[in-house]
């Protein structure tokens, strides 16, 4: 509990921070938007970069956990979907940004400070294979669902050339896969730009939480959780933190993981929203009221759930 402590309120005081220095006027509106920006043009890509350049090949493919954790990803997708379309009934940018907040785990900025505060250097190696696999994938899906609904009208011809274009500049994918594409080179990682982008990338989490708070400071409780709103982020907050966890549980028994990789896929599962999901949403201006509501909610309540679990593998060790 503790360590689930020591990693939750720093987050949620950040989003704090941002929060009154909107409401009392030391930063406007606009901050919120210039925030987002800067992550996601500067300081995200750095991040999404050194992860998949830096973990030896061997040990990002560890194939027996990524298909439980992205295989949890994917039912939890899967049933959010069903219900996301019978009741909620968006356009597919909005359904695919809410799949996103109730599928994507907080791994790098909680998790990886989570399992070094639990379990030390040796035991971070999962939250840092969940953030590669998110990115790679889920990230991936998420931004050709919505390049391609944006891109809409004038012909499949033309949307599909849009689509491609939007991949090829989305920073989210063009910097794991240059990691990616670096790590397979075998080249070594010059010093300089390792320190670059870990200087860089470090403010990355800060940002974009304040941002959300700046951005909520301007939002009333109604424009925020309003009427339909409020029944549908409940709805992700409990995909999140109860259905995916229980999947991912489920899994990890029938692909028979050793108890630690067992149990740091859960953990890694009952993380909160990340804030990745505010900077896209408000990157592509949909979905972003309800996103910034998912993320705060499911960061509260995620000291209980998660503690919950934690609870539960407690005694678990890297190998």
């Amino acid at each position: 509990m503790r360590a689930i402590l020591d990693v939750i309120v720093p987050v949620f005081g950040i989003i704090l921070a941002g929060y009154f220095s909107g409401r009392i006027k030391l930063l406007g509106p606009d901050s919120s938007d210039a925030l987002n920006k800067f992550c996601y043009w500067f300081a995200l890509p750095p991040v999404l970069f050194l992860g998949p350049a830096r973990v030896p090949l061997e040990q990002v493919f560890n194939l027996p956990f990524i298909a439980t954790f992205m295989g949890g990803v994917a039912i939890t997708w899967i049933v959010a979907l069903v219900v996301g379309v019978a009741a909620f009934r968006d356009r597919p940018a909005v359904t695919a940004l809410a799949l996103l907040s109730g599928t994507f785990s907080n791994s790098g900025y909680m998790g990886i400070p989570l399992f070094l505060a639990a379990y030390g250097p040796q035991g971070v190696l999962p939250a840092v294979i969940s953030t590669v696999s998110y990115t790679l994938l889920l990230v991936a899906t998420t931004v050709i669902i919505v390049e391609a609904d944006l891109a809409g009208h004038g012909g499949a011809a033309k949307a599909v050339v849009n689509v491609i274009k939007g991949l090829a500049k989305s920073p989210l994918i063009v910097a794991p896969l240059s990691g990616l594409a670096f790590n397979l080179s075998g080249l070594p990682m010059p010093k300089p730009l390792s320190n670059f982008g870990e200087l860089l990338g470090a403010a990355a989490g800060p940002a974009a939480l304040f941002a959300i708070g700046l951005f909520l400071s301007t939002r009333s409780l109604g424009t925020l959780v309003g009427g339909k709103k409020l029944a549908e982020v409940g709805w992700l907050v409990y995909v999140k933190l109860i259905i995916q966890p229980l999947a991912t549980w489920w899994l990890a028994g029938y692909f028979g993981l050793d108890p630690f990789w067992r149990g740091a896929a859960v953990i890694l599962a009952a993380l909160p929203t990340a804030a990745l999901c505010f900077v896209l949403a408000q990157q592509y201006k949909q979905f972003v009221e309800r996103a910034s509501a998912t993320i705060l909610i499911s960061t509260v309540l995620s000291a209980f759930t998660l503690s919950a679990v934690m609870i539960l593998f407690e005694g678990i060790r890297p190998n």
